[in-house]
């Protein structure tokens, strides 16, 4: 696990502008630094040693040094890739697996990508062809950024390794503030930073003589097989997610796991068989896990270490982890995430976590919603949208929501797991409001592909390439790697997906269930009350912590402050926070949403 940056143009100080870009990152790989330079090209490497702790310095090299290399994930196929070229007659240097991409795609080319099972975001520089290619895993697991802008183009694991470069100009986009709104994270390839993008998972980038080409190389599709009995799925799962933890248990460190109240790292942590758990929570027992942690932990023979957040430390902490983040994040349990990879990472070098279980299973609550009150998606649709019109209107009540959301179709409602903000919300709360991206802008053509595929199966799909990946897998890397932790998702495996994605949807989700066939393969392991237990997450108090005298002052400085002024209409944001102290409306998300944007936006466009 490491950080990579890289940038190609005809600056000689290559070197220097590398080290600044490279030391901008430096907590994703504190244990060395690496860097190769040319007339075209500049690579940097930053690790965190995992794998052949000697052999496997960055950048590496192919036999004749006309290929460099540099790789931030891990393989987990590489033994048997390794054997397979070994045999085609490539010489390797080290029993790492960031040579085994280097020969890989001197032998396969591009379609290297569909035989690798693990997470990746590398770069290879061609000194004969004098391109730069660049690729990221199938479902996005490991970040990779890149900028262009007259003839610049540069690349890193984080954004902030452009503010070192002199040819970054630093722009703030507008249009990413609306989307985040509603989504509660920056969705989509575009990012907060003008001329900054993403690149997808799936996707493969080339760069040659000052052109830039951006493909796809696979799509997830889900392929329904009825024939198996729910029992064999169970079994299939069973030994798909057996395999898996083994694969991504390999390593020349210790291995952990995270540990919550739910099925997911609970069935985690039991077929790992690892020796360290760790678990964070909170003084109020509500949203504190620990107990239960300790007690599993105790049942599958491992120690537990358990961390309790004081509210003074999780608001002294936020700054710092918009900062990791690169862009807002929303999320209120991805600074518990910060706090559990802090603990972790004073005893182990690489974690285990559940991240990608509900995508792939069917296991968020609103997969339930399609089998519910099903008797009004047979009124005419014309009926339900004149009465979802009239509800939006109306102050929200119990029960206006459910008509709102159900007089529209599917595709239009259903933008994943959190829709925050309406477009007539931003319109109250925003100085300028353009409306030229809405939010179905990113989600339509995902319900494009899967047309004629049941509701739960086209929810799952959209989640994978939204919910998943801009907040779920942003949050996890970005913790992680703020404190030198790799984290490791055997649930995101692609011998997982090639199974998951074939189970019947009656085996994923109905009116009264989630990950049906995954809970039974956990039963095979674990207590039915932990396999049955309802999805909390990671809890998190803010709501309360809102109607606190204390925190309510600091929010509302910011609410009414100058940045705030740039953007929103303070008066609206004051009163959106007085509802929500007094009781009259629970507006703690659309609070904090904005607030986190605030915080993020000083870290990044007044402090630096």
């Amino acid at each position: 696990m490491c950080g990579i940056v890289g940038f190609s143009d005809k600056r000689e100080n290559k070197q220097e502008i590398l080290h600044d870009m490279m030391k901008a990152i430096l907590h994703r790989g504190p244990d060395g630094e690496g860097s190769f330079t040319d007339d075209s090209v500049a690579l940097g490497h930053r690790r965190l040693s995992i794998i052949d702790l000697e052999g496997g310095k960055q950048p590496m090299y192919n036999e004749d040094g006309s290929m460099v290399i540099v790789f931030n994930g891990e393989i987990y196929n590489y033994q048997a890739l390794r054997e397979e070229l070994i045999a085609a007659g490539h010489t390797f240097a080290s029993h790492s697996d960031t040579e085994v991409l280097l020969h890989g795609y001197e032998q396969w080319g591009k379609e290297m990508l569909g035989r690798l099972r693990g997470m990746f975001a590398f770069a290879i520089w061609d000194k004969n062809t004098e391109s730069l290619f660049c690729a990221r895993d199938h479902f996005g697991i490991k970040p990779l950024y890149y900028y262009t802008a007259e003839g610049e183009f540069m690349f890193a694991s984080e954004i902030k390794a452009f503010l070192e470069h002199p040819g970054f100009e630093k722009k703030f986009n507008r249009e990413q503030l609306e989307l985040y709104l509603t989504y509660q994270y920056s969705p989509g390839e575009n990012t907060f930073f003008q001329g900054v993008k993403k690149l997808l998972p799936a996707h493969w980038l080339e760069y040659k003589n000052g052109q830039l080409t951006v493909q796809r190389y696979w799509q997830p599709e889900f392929k329904p097989n009825e024939a198996p009995t729910l029992e064999q799925w169970e079994e299939k799962i069973e030994a798909a997610m057996k395999d898996s933890v083994q694969a991504h248990k390999i390593a020349d460190v210790e291995v952990g796991s995270f540990l919550s109240s739910g099925v997911d790292s609970s069935y985690m942590a039991c077929l790992a068989h690892v020796d360290k758990t760790f678990t964070v929570g909170f003084a109020d027992k509500q949203y504190d896990e620990t107990d239960y942690a300790r007690a599993f932990s105790e049942h599958i023979g491992v120690k537990n270490f358990a961390y309790r957040i004081t509210p003074e430390e999780y608001w002294e902490n936020l700054g710092k982890i918009q900062y990791h983040m690169d862009e807002p994040l929303a999320d209120a349990a991805s600074v518990a995430l910060y706090f559990v990879n802090r603990e972790a990472s004073k005893q182990v070098k690489v974690c285990l976590s559940g991240e990608g279980a509900d995508e792939f299973f069917g296991g968020y609550n609103i997969y339930k919603e399609p089998f519910t009150a099903t008797w009004y998606d047979k009124l005419p649709l014309g009926l339900r949208r004149v009465l979802g019109a009239a509800a939006e209107k109306l102050p929200p009540v119990r029960g206006l929501n459910f008509l709102v959301r159900r007089g529209k179709p599917l595709e239009e409602r259903y933008i994943g797991n959190t829709n925050l903000m309406t477009e007539t919300q931003k319109k109250r709360l925003l100085k300028e409001y353009s409306g030229k991206v809405k939010p179905t802008d990113l989600s339509r053509p995902l319900f494009a592909k899967t047309k004629g595929q049941d509701a739960v199966t086209r929810m799952q799909y959209t989640d994978l390439h939204l919910w998943m990946v801009g907040d779920i897998l942003l949050k996890a890397d970005k913790m992680s790697m703020a404190n030198s932790l790799e984290l490791r998702v055997p649930f995101l495996d692609k011998e997982v997906f090639a199974l998951a994605s074939t189970i019947p949807t009656r085996f994923r989700a109905d009116y009264d269930h989630t990950k049906i066939a995954m809970r039974g393969a956990a039963l095979r392991s674990i207590p039915a009350a932990t396999a049955d237990k309802k999805k909390l997450g990671f809890p998190v108090p803010v709501r309360a912590w809102l109607r606190e005298e204390k925190y309510a002052a600091v929010v509302r400085e910011k609410l009414t402050g100058e940045t705030a002024a740039l953007f929103f209409r303070t008066d609206a944001l004051e009163k959106m926070l007085d509802q929500h102290i007094r009781g009259k409306r629970d507006n703690w998300r659309q609070i904090w949403c904005v607030f986190m944007f605030l915080t993020w936006y000083e870290e990044y466009f007044v402090k630096r």
